[in-house]
């Protein structure tokens, strides 16, 4: 069966959870919310804030955030196991910055992260997933909020892990985003998984160009056909059907590498995120690809 550690090659994952003295990790993530509802993610949510319609109870309309969740820290539950997250112990603050569309702005995901930074003390946040990608189309004063904001969280020790984005293959398709030095920037590949695939993900993963200042993406991890949580309404004839369903993307590679740092800041609770940066990448899996493709290489926990 087509599992996220299957996938990752996480054979020595339960090695890490063995070792594990299980300090309480919180990711935060902002995306289109979650479905509290879903038995895989109950009791999990620590804090949720809705930025695009100010309803107090957390919901997902669209899905995305949902299974992002799952892939980060979903329990298995329902399927006994077999669809659990990469850390399934851990806990979520999820900020909704996703309409019922998928689509947002900027000014929602600047109060977003102002909100994390008053939350982060309180709720132990570790890590910040932010799987959801920027054109070309926003204004470089747009963005300097978020950049300023972004290294203001990094600077307080929070792991940004963000989404390369599905523009590619060209050059310089990665998310505006994603060209943020102080954040790990996730790129999408399958390594030698690729030939169970007719369209990979590293065939749109968001490239950086090869003359960039900063180097990008950092890193890749699996995200096609993923599978992980379904936001409601649970249909199907099996329980694969009703609660599971596939995704593909950047968008899940990120939760994935999420996933990996928030196991390695359980473990090591007093390391610091430039720590986990160095470890993330230096432990990286080379490819064999071009840098702009897969950065340092293939996420590889157990080394990590």
């Amino acid at each position: 069966m087509n599992r996220v550690r299957n996938q990752l090659e996480l054979n020595k994952i339960e090695m890490v959870h063995e070792n594990n003295e299980s300090t309480p990790v919180t990711v935060a993530v902002l995306d289109s919310g979650i479905d509290r509802k879903h038995p895989d993610l109950e009791g999990k949510i620590l804090a949720f804030q809705d930025f695009v319609a100010g309803r107090a109870i957390p919901y997902d309309d669209y899905g995305h955030g949902t299974h992002v969740c799952g892939c980060i820290a979903g329990s298995g539950k329902i399927s006994d196991g077999i669809y659990a997250g990469i850390v399934p112990d851990a806990r979520l603050v999820i900020g909704k910055i996703l309409d019922r569309r998928g689509d947002g702005s900027v000014e929602k995901m600047a109060e977003a992260m102002r909100w994390i930074m008053e939350l982060k003390d309180a709720y132990n946040i570790r890590v910040l997933n932010i799987s959801i990608g920027t054109g070309k189309g926003y204004k470089n004063q747009e963005y300097d909020e978020i950049r300023e904001l972004l290294n203001e969280a990094w600077y307080h020790g929070i792991m940004i892990v963000c989404a390369a984005g599905n523009s590619g293959p060209a050059g310089g398709s990665i998310s505006m985003l994603g060209m943020n030095r102080n954040i790990i920037t996730v790129g999408c590949h399958e390594g030698r998984e690729t030939y169970r695939f007719g369209h990979p993900c590293q065939l749109y993963s968001g490239r950086g160009e090869v003359s960039d200042i900063y180097r990008k993406p950092d890193i890749v991890a699996p995200g096609t056909e993923i599978i992980s949580c379904k936001a409601a309404p649970y249909r199907g004839k099996t329980i694969f059907d009703k609660y599971y369903c596939k995704k593909s993307g950047t968008s899940m590679a990120t939760a994935i590498v999420s996933g990996c740092c928030a196991l390695f800041f359980q473990k090591n609770p007093e390391e610091s995120n430039e720590y986990c940066k160095r470890r993330l990448l230096q432990t990286a899996r080379n490819l064999g690809e071009a840098w702009n493709k897969q950065g340092y290489g293939m996420v590889n926990p157990a080394a990590m």
